[in-house]
């Protein structure tokens, strides 16, 4: 009886084990901050202290921990300064013929120009944990803290740290006096420990583009000249002292004494935090239901500028029930947009954005989801967060203007440049590693975006959007890589996508499948199709008769195992796998040859052959 209780414990010890292993989860570490910043707007300089809360959730001891510190990079000679203008050495031809330097246009050569007043700086004066200084090493952007006493597996420390800082001029995202005249943009504005994962220590340094950041919780206290209006990325807590729209319906805020104001505010289970400032910012709002509140910060300029802004406030309202519906609902109680920076740039609960534009307005909120609430490594895996986030925000402009899905034309005409150029590189190049921006741009935003609509070729676009959700389920708050995602791919749709992963992530080569021969063998009619591409993908062919009617050959490709439900009401022959290794294929259709008028590769053309020409033959009468 003993031995019999002894082997149940022993299975069910096994058994929780085993449902453990089963969740789609891993170790993260966890962070709080709690920061205090005195902004003299006359130096355009901050004071500022943080006492941080580490919480090591690793399994490692860590000897040292490293800071971000991005402002650095606003210096003449600094890494970025260099990289961007040796960038800017490679010569492009653009679509007009003209040759044009491959440069960031926001930055060129401009940082090598910035005087010592417009440059950016931070400076970390101390660390100091249990009251004992630690030793710091500066890596330009990068603060190395090399522990006194290391810091165990499963346990936290508390570390205060002093620093000050200067704004930049505004070059890219961050900075002072931006080209529509917002005084202040404050993105990457604090000391900002990296990321340790399960790949070790994310150091990246700033050199031009992409964050990773710890999950943590934000406490910030931003003094400021009291003429200035301030909006963040959180919740603020003491809006009925501020008052400026903040406050509650019907209270009145006291006249502030003295020359500034301190705004409290708070963020929860997020990875960053950005606020702005200007002394002529307004605010509208917009409540959705079920959802956030909406905020749009911006500069009243005239009445049409003004309408304009509303309309984009209007718009996101409207497009929250679509997103929520496809994507998983906002857990944040707001949002805000804000006017500033130098184009549109994402954070937790707000972002930057230049001008009031519907697009911008929705890939930005978009990335509320694919950056904000996933918190993918972007330095690795940029093309996750821009490329998903460009095929969400598509679609959903193409569900509130009701136009078809052929937006995304322009996002495989990107491509199908790119993997033409020469220059294209794999989706795993680190994005700073790019040889060009051209490169980089096209890579992570269209081909990013293919991955999904394509991937709606290959498992079905209604099992693509329970992908989504269950991915959103499964993964917010995680910081997902690509096996994670295609792991609920294959899990929803019970195909084995890993060869998809491997050659249109790990690779570049290309799709293109050819009709071939039509012969009458055995007395049926053959067709030949060619695959003249490397990348192999299932296939399928529309056949249309002079009668009218359709016939639809589906043909999965062996390394799937397995084969998507059908699409639409097109009678569907379903064929043998075609086996990757071979590049051709025949299949028979028991109509005849003379009643053939066409027959078509990949009619929905959301499979990316880069040589549709190919694709369809039309039999003249």
């Amino acid at each position: 009886m003993k031995s019999f209780t002894k082997f149940l414990l022993l299975s069910s010890v096994i058994f929780n084990l085993s449902s453990l292993q089963a969740q789609p989860d891993r170790w993260q570490q966890r962070i709080k901050y709690n920061i205090n910043v005195n902004m003299d707007v006359l130096t355009n300089r901050f004071s500022g202290t943080e006492k941080i809360e580490y919480i090591n959730n690793s399994p490692d001891t860590l000897d040292r921990i490293f800071i971000h510190l991005y402002w650095n990079a606003f210096q003449p000679n600094s890494s970025m300064d260099v990289r961007s203008r040796e960038t800017g050495k490679t010569i492009l031809t653009n679509r007009r013929g003209d040759e044009v330097p491959d440069w960031d246009s926001r930055v060129k050569d401009r940082i090598s120009k910035l005087n010592e007043n417009e440059i950016g700086f931070q400076n970390v004066k101390s660390v100091k944990i249990n009251g004992v200084e630690q030793k710091l090493r500066n890596y330009e952007t990068i603060l190395e803290v090399k522990l006194d006493k290391a810091i165990l597996p499963k346990s936290k420390t508390i570390m205060d740290i002093v620093f000050e800082a200067q704004v930049p001029i505004q070059i890219r995202r961050s900075g002072r006096d931006n080209a529509e005249g917002v005084r202040y943009s404050m993105s990457q504005w604090y000391p900002k420990v990296v990321e340790y994962d399960y790949q070790g220590w994310n150091a990246n340094p700033y050199i031009a583009r992409e964050f990773y950041g710890v999950w943590g919780d934000y406490d910030v206290n931003i003094t400021i000249d009291k003429k200035y209006f301030v909006a963040a990325g959180g919740d603020l807590l003491n809006a009925n002292d501020i008052g400026l729209g903040y406050e509650t319906a019907g209270m009145k805020p006291k006249p502030v004494t003295g020359n500034s104001i301190t705004w409290k505010w708070q963020a929860y289970n997020v990875h960053d935090f950005v606020w702005a400032a200007d002394t002529t910012y307004k605010m509208i709002t917009r409540t959705v239901k079920d959802g956030p509140l909406i905020r749009v910060v911006y500069k009243k300029t005239d009445s049409i500028s003004d309408a304009r802004w509303q309309h984009c406030a209007d718009t996101a309202a409207l497009a929250y029930p679509f997103i929520a519906k496809t994507y998983g609902p906002y857990p944040y109680k707001t949002y805000t947009f804000i006017q500033g920076g130098d184009g549109g740039m994402e954070y937790p609960m707000a972002c930057l954005v230049k001008s009031g534009s519907i697009g911008t307005f929705v890939h930005e909120w978009m990335h509320s989801w694919y950056q904000g609430m996933f918190g993918t490594n972007e330095s690795l895996y940029p093309w996750m967060d821009e490329g998903f986030t460009n095929y969400a925000g598509m679609r959903v402009v193409c569900d509130f203007r009701k136009i078809p899905s052929t937006i995304y034309d322009n996002e495989y005409k990107s491509y199908f440049n790119l993997a033409r150029s020469g220059m294209e590189e794999p989706l795993t190049t680190h994005s700073d590693h790019y040889n060009t921006n051209y490169a980089y741009t096209s890579a992570a935003y269209s081909k990013g975006a293919l991955f999904l609509n394509q991937l709606g070729y290959i498992v079905g676009d209604q099992m693509l959007d329970k992908i989504l959700l269950e991915y959103y389920r499964l993964w917010k708050f995680k910081h997902p890589n690509p096996n994670d995602f295609i792991r609920v791919a294959e899990k929803q749709s019970g195909i084995e996508l890993q060869w998809y992963k491997e050659y249109w992530v790990n690779s570049t080569k290309t799709i293109d499948y050819a009709v071939g021969d039509i012969n009458v063998v055995n007395g049926k009619t053959q067709v030949t199709i060619k695959r003249i591409g490397k990348m192999p993908m299932p296939i399928e062919v529309l056949m249309t008769f002079k009668d009218g009617t359709k016939e639809l050959h589906y043909i999965p490709l062996n390394l799937m195992y397995g084969e998507k439900a059908a699409e639409d009401t097109v009678p569907r022959i379903v064929h043998t796998e075609w086996r990757w290794t071979h590049p051709e294929y025949n299949f028979e259709t028991g109509r005849s040859i003379r009643d053939i008028k066409s027959i078509e590769i990949d009619p929905s053309q959301r499979m990316a052959d880069i040589n549709r020409n190919n694709n369809k033959l039309v039999i003249p009468d």
